[in-house]
């Protein structure tokens, strides 16, 4: 990541000069969508660095979810530099603040070139990484590795914009060309910005274990024979491959304090065998007979896990 960071940066500065000589529109989104990237890179690598601490007296639940908040801060960064940034460009050029001088276009499309190499090369490599962490379904479940892809592919298909839009501004001699070009580079961070920002909210808020994962849980535990029925499952990420499971159950009459407690303890360690990401696994049992004739504490959260 250090040196897409690297890359970036170099790539933003080479952006930078060659808009403000060619006074192209266009490439100056460009240069703000890789600073954004930049700065991107920065949290993200905020994000893998923090999410690996262990718990801790203040944070008994670990720091899992540091990525998912890192990675909304990459969404806004999106939406701020990049997006902001590039409608300002479009809408400046098209009320007749872009110079008319093409001198500096043919370096400007040189450097847009060498960026589109380099941010195909990126992308070729996230994508491999996707590949190597099961593929788009496993995979894209790591917000920093999304951010990534996402990243690159916006950044290929932003430059492919600002190459057209030079081009065809260079062509007709019309910068509607090339402010449209930053207007729709400003539409595309946008919307990437929304849908990482939608989805890092969603994880930071408590989003829950995927459906399989909660099945298989609820299947385990209907699968025991001292389970008479499942009342509640609770889910809920703590980070990347980390999981709370919280789960009421009412137990079959008979049993005593002692066998409750062995009940207790086998069903833990068998969700903990089958799915391996419930790191905290909390059991509310109580027998139905117990619950009928008064309201549980379970039901009102003033009984501890067993």
């Amino acid at each position: 990541m250090l040196v897409a960071l690297a890359a970036n940066l170099v790539i933003a500065v080479a952006k930078a000069i060659g808009g403000l000589a060619a006074g192209s529109p266009a490439l100056l989104s460009e240069a703000a969508h890789s600073v954004a990237d930049s700065l991107n890179e920065v949290f993200l690598l905020a994000a893998l660095r923090r999410s690996r601490r262990p718990a801790d007296r203040r944070h008994p639940f670990g720091y899992g979810k540091e990525r998912f908040f890192w990675s909304l801060l990459a969404a806004v960064g999106i939406f701020v530099m990049g997006g902001c940034f590039s409608f300002f460009q479009g809408f400046e050029a098209l009320t007749g603040g872009a110079e008319e001088e093409l001198g500096g276009y043919v370096a400007g499309l040189v450097v847009l070139g060498i960026a589109l190499l380099a941010e195909g090369g990126s992308l070729v490599r996230a994508l491999y990484q996707v590949r190597r962490q099961g593929g788009a379904g496993a995979g894209l479940r790591d917000p920093a590795l999304r951010t990534v892809v996402a990243e690159d592919g916006t950044a290929v298909l932003g430059v492919t914009l600002a190459i057209v839009g030079m081009a065809l501004h260079m062509i007709t001699g019309q910068v509607v060309w090339e402010a449209s070009a930053s207007l729709a580079i400003g539409a595309l961070l946008v919307y990437v910005a929304f849908r990482l920002g939608r989805e890092a909210r969603d994880q930071l808020i408590g989003e829950a274990a995927d459906p399989e994962t909660s099945g298989r849980i609820r299947e385990l535990l209907r699968a025991q024979p001292e389970i008479d029925s499942v009342e509640a499952l609770f889910t809920m990420k703590t980070g990347l491959d980390t999981a709370l499971v919280a789960a009421r159950v009412d137990l079959v009459p008979g049993l005593d304090s002692e066998r409750v407690e062995e009940v207790a303890v086998r069903i833990k360690r068998s969700i903990a065998r089958t799915v391996p990401e419930a790191d905290q696994i909390f059991l509310d049992v109580t027998d139905r007979p117990a619950r009928e004739a008064a309201e549980s504490p379970a039901a009102t959260g003033e009984r501890g896990g067993a």
